[in-house]
């Protein structure tokens, strides 16, 4: 037998507040009733602060556990206040201004019940006669849409605040920012670990009394909790494309001297700073992108899965012909190089001096640092990919383990 922990954080909502928490008292009473697997309802009203009535309206409902923050303290630390008191073995939480329908708790705990979910979300779907401001809706389609790019899955509403997952998450989203892009943070974070959330369609209505959200603030908030969290998970997802541009650019200014070179066979001094430029652009996009593919490499160590899964990037220069290919191209430029220079590497060991044009040396030293950067990169992330391997295999077998049955299961 289990129980659900309903947490409702409020600032300042005394005038909805009484209405929405015998919303959630029924509600809680329908979960019970359509699923005889969860025996007990306990709703938890955190009070962020409040400098109204918001405490006594919570205090004068006896079925309520009223817990209070002497300072504001944000909407996510009263979340996770709320989950700290919490004794249920599945936690949800909703909104204290009558936007969410308690009455949707029932649905959207099934799927969490039924295991096909870690966490189900409460999708919003707006009222047409009210709901959520334009301004506001324009905004969590760009953060659905920007956090879709990010985890390369579909998602349709990353700010919701109806939820419902099982107590054996809490550990993953404790550490989560205190302030509203707690639930923004949320959405990332249980979508990098590769949970399975779920999103569930859940009318959404104009709410009682007046908003918390700073549009500009909280929205600046959001977008850094999401490009934070995800950075941390998947770093090639944003510095790949920063590797790459730069690579591009370089390829884009060597087409004037190139075509130069090869009408007119040679070099002139005009050009030496846009090939130092194009050198620089080169060098620094494959480090970039090396450094991408390294930090992910380790990143899927740490979570016991192939690196190449974690990004589209990933996937494509992870993949064994690329690496191959690599393993191939770094060597072949360093040789390349050395034969590109050897007269000046003669002239230099035996006389001091250099008396071929720089363009030579500045082409054969691009071509070795990129080599060797290639040469680097490749052995660096075949040991961390044998050492993935090789945890991924512990685990399976681990797991296998622990699937068998025992001689007194038989």
């Amino acid at each position: 037998m289990a129980r659900l922990s309903v947490v409702v954080p409020s600032f300042n909502e005394e005038q909805g507040l009484a209405a929405v928490l015998e919303r959630v008292l029924a509600a809680g009473e329908e979960v019970r009733r359509q699923h005889p697997g969860i025996t007990a309802v306990e709703v938890i009203v955190v009070d962020d602060g409040s400098t109204d009535a918001t405490a006594a309206v919570a205090g004068a409902i006896r079925s309520v556990k009223l817990i209070r923050h002497d300072v504001n303290r944000g909407y996510g630390a009263a979340l996770k206040t709320g989950f700290a008191s919490a004794q249920g073995d599945y936690l949800a939480f909703l909104d204290a201004d009558a936007t969410y329908p308690p009455e949707m708790l029932p649905a959207l705990v099934q799927p969490v019940l039924e295991r096909r979910a870690d966490v189900v979300v409460g999708a919003r779907v707006s009222d047409p006669e009210g709901g959520m401001p334009r301004i506001r809706a324009l905004g969590n389609w760009l953060f659905a849409r920007l956090l879709s790019w990010v985890i390369e899955a579909r998602v349709t509403d990353c700010a919701s605040g109806i939820r419902v997952f099982p107590r054996s998450i809490l550990a993953d989203i404790l550490d989560l920012p205190d302030g509203f892009n707690f639930i923004v943070a949320m959405s990332t974070v249980t979508m990098q670990k590769g949970l399975r959330v779920l999103e569930v369609p859940t009318p959404y209505f104009a709410r009682v009394g007046q908003s918390k959200l700073r549009v500009m603030a909280d929205g600046l908030a959001f977008l850094g909790s999401i490009v934070g969290v995800a950075i941390s998970y998947n770093p090639l997802k944003f510095i790949g494309p920063l590797g790459i541009a730069c690579i591009v650019a370089g390829v884009y200014l060597s087409i004037d001297p190139v075509l130069y070179y090869l009408h007119y066979r040679r070099v002139e001094d005009r050009e030496l700073y846009r090939l130092i430029t194009i050198s620089v652009l080169a060098v620094s996009g494959l480090h970039i992108i090396n450094f991408g593919l390294f930090s992910n490499a380790i990143l899927a160590q740490s979570f016991g899965e192939a690196p190449d899964r974690r990004s589209l990037l990933g996937r494509l220069f992870l993949r064994s012909p690329v690496m191959r290919i690599g393993r191939v191209l770094g060597p072949t430029l360093c040789l390349g190089a050395v034969a590109l220079n050897h007269r000046a590497l003669i002239q230099y060991l035996t006389t001091g001096t250099i008396q071929e044009h720089w363009s030579y040396v500045l082409t054969g030293g691009s071509m070795f640092l990129v080599g060797l950067q290639l040469m680097m990169s490749g052995l660096l992330l075949r040991i961390v990919g044998v050492r993935t391997e090789k945890r991924r295999r512990m685990l399976g077998e681990i797991s296998k383990a622990d699937a068998a049955p025992t001689p007194a299961d038989r």
